[in-house]
């Protein structure tokens, strides 16, 4: 399939084409998505040198499935709007047939890698073509993607500067033109601070609502979500990756919505706490001035908005509680010989871990359900909360954290994603603007638990009135 002669069709940007663009054209014999694999496939093998989003790739498996979904565009017999469309899986996440090595030189790549993830198989079954596996630091535990497996994940924006993490390769993928649908997880952040840094959108959907396998030594902090290039795309996408799955005992019984249904309903009559801040962590001034001129086109498109100072006490504490001795577990797991392997912060990490008493996980977890409730009674008032996604902009490669004095963990300034994971709330970004550097700026909406459309629906009437950016590469 290709463009008719004589037609009057704007050309595609094959690599950067959203999903509604790409199934139009595939019915209409216009495009094929072999010539889009084949796009997007050249497309990842000229960013890689610079960019390093991508883990894993292989051409023969990815255009096999390109022409089995060519087949069925051809027949009228596509799965639905997926089919066909590029599709990448953070390594992290089991793929049958590709290696799952998380970032790591502790796992054996010389294994039957023989199981998709549950995101993975809906996304297959629903005729997506896997162009890559996308690089995560070492088992997805820390803000920022550099691991001694993978090395640095850089930001497309400016390569000198770090697209975050642990989705960071994912983000890549979205922002450079790899795919248009990205498989990313968030224990603490890991979808939203790269969302937030590359300018993209990423959600984080309620715990549960998108079922997962293997489960994560994270536990209930871990999450499986969407990180596309538009609101619109992350719905459908969602729409494919929330279907049930039997593994995943944690799993939400599957919604009868369609996420698509009221995505457009607009912002008019929402009632909206705005928290310039969370626990009164210090804001950079670009990023403060950036959130705010977003919150005020919420309140231009009819949203009623009330300023408002949110306190979550002691969520930095049973946060570190919960997420270091989930990697205490997972360490204890293996051998001697695989722990030498590990990246020093991972190390540091477990060893923190270790150090916790069961009463100190108790009293954690029954902190976390008193938190829970103060957002629960606050989402009374509000339906919705909106936050900067980060009090940050991007940073240089090669270190953990920005250069904050005392800042000596990636939770340090992440302040406003990990307590969302506490409370299993649906939390997204979506670009918002540009720091002095021209580095993009996040904003945060955060929803109740189970309020994944309203999320998305808030997300897209905001990008109606303001459309995500890509960053312009020099390819």
């Amino acid at each position: 399939m290709t463009h008719p002669a004589g037609s009057s069709t704007p050309p595609i940007d094959l690599c950067t084409a959203d999903v509604a663009t790409l199934a139009a054209a595939y019915a209409a014999r216009a495009l094929s998505p072999v010539e889009v694999a084949q796009a997007c496939l050249d497309r990842a093998r000229a960013v890689q040198p610079t960019l390093n989003p991508c883990a894993f790739i292989d051409d023969e498996t990815t255009l096999a499935a390109a022409r089995q979904s060519e087949a069925r565009w051809m027949r009228q017999a596509a799965l639905g709007p997926l089919d066909g469309v590029p599709a990448t899986i953070k390594d992290l996440l089991l793929s049958a047939g590709w290696p799952t090595l998380r970032g790591s030189r502790a796992i054996d790549p010389d294994q039957p890698w023989d199981e998709d993830s549950p995101p993975v198989a809906r996304l297959r079954e629903a005729g997506a073509v896997f162009i890559a596996k996308t690089t995560t630091p070492e088992f997805g535990h820390k803000g920022v993607t550099e691991s001694p497996l993978a090395g640095i994940t850089r930001n497309p924006w400016y390569p000198e500067v770090t697209p975050g993490g642990s989705s960071g390769g994912a983000a890549v993928a979205a922002a450079a033109g790899i795919a248009a649908l990205n498989l990313g997880t968030d224990g603490g952040g890991s979808i939203r601070i790269p969302a937030s840094f590359t300018g993209i959108f990423g959600l984080k959907p309620s715990f549960g609502r998108v079922p997962s396998w293997p489960p994560s030594p994270f536990a209930r902090l871990a999450h499986v979500g969407p990180m596309t290039r538009t609101v619109t795309d992350a719905a459908l996408m969602l729409n494919a990756i929330a279907r049930p799955d039997w593994r995943d005992w944690y799993a939400q019984p599957y919604p009868a919505q369609d996420f698509i249904t009221h995505l457009n309903a607009g912002l008019k009559g929402l009632r909206i706490g705005y928290a310039p801040t969370i626990n009164d962590e210090p804001v950079d001034e670009d990023v403060a001035a950036a959130v705010a001129a977003a919150v005020a086109v919420f309140r231009a498109e009819g949203a009623v908005i009330e300023q408002i100072d949110l306190a979550l006490p002691d969520a930095r504490r049973m946060f570190q509680i919960l997420w270091t001795t989930g990697a205490a577990v997972m360490a204890a797991g293996m051998s001697e010989d695989q722990r030498r392997h590990f990246d020093r912060s991972l190390g540091a990490a477990i060893a923190i871990g270790q150090g916790f008493s069961a009463i100190d996980l108790g009293t954690a977890e029954f902190k976390r359900a008193a938190l829970a409730r103060v957002m629960a009674e606050l989402h009374q008032r509000y339906d919705l909360i909106l936050t900067p996604s980060l009090p940050v902009t991007a940073f240089t490669t090669g270190q953990n954290q920005p250069g904050q004095a005392g800042s000596t963990e990636w939770n340090d300034w992440t302040p406003f994603s990990y307590p969302f994971n506490l409370t299993g709330q649906p939390a997204a970004s979506i670009p918002c603007g540009f720091d002095r550097d021209g580095l993009p700026v996040g904003l945060q909406i955060v929803g109740p638990v189970g309020a994944d459309a309203l999320v998305l629906r808030a997300a897209r009437g905001y990008e109606r009135v303001c459309p995500i950016a890509l960053p312009p590469l020099d390819i």
